[in-house]
Formats: C-alpha cells, structure tokens, sequence
C-alpha cells in the first residue's frame, strides 16, 4: 500500500485573512493624476517626478486587485 501525499491548501490572491481592509486604490489615482492637470506651467524637469507618481499609484492600485 503507497501513502499518498496530503493535498495543500492553494494560495487564494487577495491580502491575508483578517487583515485591515485597504483604503479604495482609486482615491490615490486620483489625486496622482490631479497633479498632472498642471503640467504645462511646471517646469519640464519636475514632470519625470509627477509622472512616476502615477505610475506608482496605477501600480499600487493593480496589485490590489485580488481573483483575477
């Protein structure tokens, strides 16, 4: 008779059991893409600085997308 291997519990994406919900990721696009409204009276070398904050914040807000 073989032993067969206990089966494992799959990972389920999403933040752990329990933990504290996250704020809605869409308020920090938001405000990031706020910045750029602007854009044309800021100086060209500060627009690198703005953009990688939306960049920032779109990543954020896709990584907390769970069951995809």
């Amino acid at each position: 008779m073989q032993h067969q291997p206990t089966p494992q519990p799959r990972p389920v994406p999403g933040p752990p059991p329990g933990a504290a919900p996250q704020s809605d990721p869409r308020d920090g696009i938001d405000r990031a893409m706020a910045a750029l409204d602007d854009l044309e009276q800021v100086p060209l070398a500060e627009h690198v600085e703005r953009f990688d904050a939306v960049h920032s914040e779109l990543t954020t807000a896709l990584s907390s997308i769970d069951k995809v």
